[in-house]
């Protein structure tokens, strides 16, 4: 007797899997938009359709009927559908706020140089300017005064140092343990061991941020003796302590299996427990490996309350781990709140969380390819 498959046979399981795949799809949708709504609102800085000099042209509001209606709409930054719904007395009022807030612009900010800069193009945001009152040009992020700057190279720069800061710290930590656990531990070592690294998972992240802020950061300006007690390096480190678990807990599911066939043949020809670990099951492993350092790549970018806490949050342009620095979720998380919603600050924020998304996805895209032609080399494919 064959078989009996379908949902009239047992539709139980049926429906257990069709739940499975609804929560599958319904999430993957989710992601789709979160990411949608994210870039959309930054769609108007991605196009350069958005313009936050302080001095702008104004058109007259007596010329309204005169004005192409494209070009009005432009000038009063309107997305076609809100163009579209507003009768003319409402354009007119818009315009004539436009004048008035013209009017109260002092003379002095109007006869400024910057005034009239865009600095949402990208030139702003990505090259270096020499604003008023400065002795050169610099990349400068400063949402906030009369003149605001949006150049994200200190935001993308101070992301970088903390992310490889946080990577250099929990990755050898990681795979050492994970070696150590899966190879070379005791059984009952191995029983505690494992464990006890798992569950500083559940540590929040707001903890590793108050230890790094009141413990870590005086230990180390003491050791080394550097001016800023908030730097990169403190909140490199504080990142890395929240990838070790997630680091760890891949590795050593990696190293796990890889079989045991490969380790005894090492030792049958004389190789030492150290040596067959380091020498055949690393290597043999390298896929789960690479998989677990780029999971933890993204995990130090998108981390957020320990940047906050223990970086020092000082937007400035500097290499060196021991100068304060800020990160771009850490902006996000500090200035939402004070960005009014649909202005150029706004979706400045979004910007910086679609460049989030799209690092992210770049890195995992370029790491799923490392990792299917290490397979490939391992698996002996050509």
């Amino acid at each position: 007797m064959g078989l009996r498959r379908g949902h009239r046979a047992r539709p139980g399981e049926w429906i257990i899997e069709k739940l499975i795949q609804a929560v599958g799809l319904s999430t993957i949708g989710l992601m789709v938009l979160i990411l949608v709504f994210v870039g959309r609102e930054a769609l108007p800085v991605l196009m350069g359709r958005i313009n936050t000099a302080l001095v702008q042209p104004i058109l007259p509001s007596k010329e309204i009927d005169s004005i192409p209606r494209d070009d009005l709409r432009s000038y009063l930054e309107l997305s076609r559908s809100q163009f579209e719904g507003m009768d003319r007395e409402m354009l007119m009022a818009m315009m004539e706020a436009r004048e008035e807030g013209f009017r109260d612009i002092p003379e002095s900010f109007r006869a400024d140089p910057d005034s009239t800069v865009n600095t949402a193009d990208w030139r702003q945001l990505l090259l270096p300017r020499q604003w008023t009152g400065y002795t050169r040009p610099e990349f400068v992020w400063q949402p906030v005064g009369t003149i605001h700057k949006y150049n994200l190279v200190p935001l993308l720069v101070g992301s970088l140092k903390v992310t490889l800061v946080g990577l250099l710290f929990a990755v050898p930590l990681s795979l050492g343990a994970a070696l150590y656990v899966s190879q070379l531990a005791p059984v009952r070592v191995r029983e505690w061991v494992k464990p006890t690294i798992e569950l500083l998972a559940g540590i929040p992240s707001v903890v590793l941020g108050v230890f790094c802020l009141l413990v870590l950061s005086g230990l180390l300006q003491s050791l080394f003796g550097y001016q800023f007690r908030l730097n990169a390096l403190v909140a490199g480190i504080g990142l890395g302590l929240t990838a070790v678990p997630l680091i760890f807990t891949i590795a050593e599911d990696s190293f796990t299996g890889v079989p045991r066939g490969y380790v005894q043949a090492s030792l049958a020809l004389g190789a030492s427990p150290w040596q067959a670990a380091w020498q055949v099951v690393l290597p043999s492993a390298m896929p789960g490996v690479v998989a677990a350092m780029i999971l933890g790549f993204g995990r130090c970018l998108g981390e957020t309350m320990v940047v906050l806490m223990a970086s020092g949050n000082a937007s400035m342009l500097s290499w060196s781990l021991f100068d304060s620095t800020r990160s771009m979720t850490a902006t996000i998380a500090a200035e939402m709140a004070e960005a009014v919603s649909g202005g150029g600050h706004y979706r400045m924020l979004f910007l910086l969380g679609t460049l989030l998304f799209a690092i992210s996805f770049v890195t995992h895209l370029i790491g799923g390819r490392i990792v299917r032609r290490l397979r490939r080399r391992l698996g002996g494919v050509a």
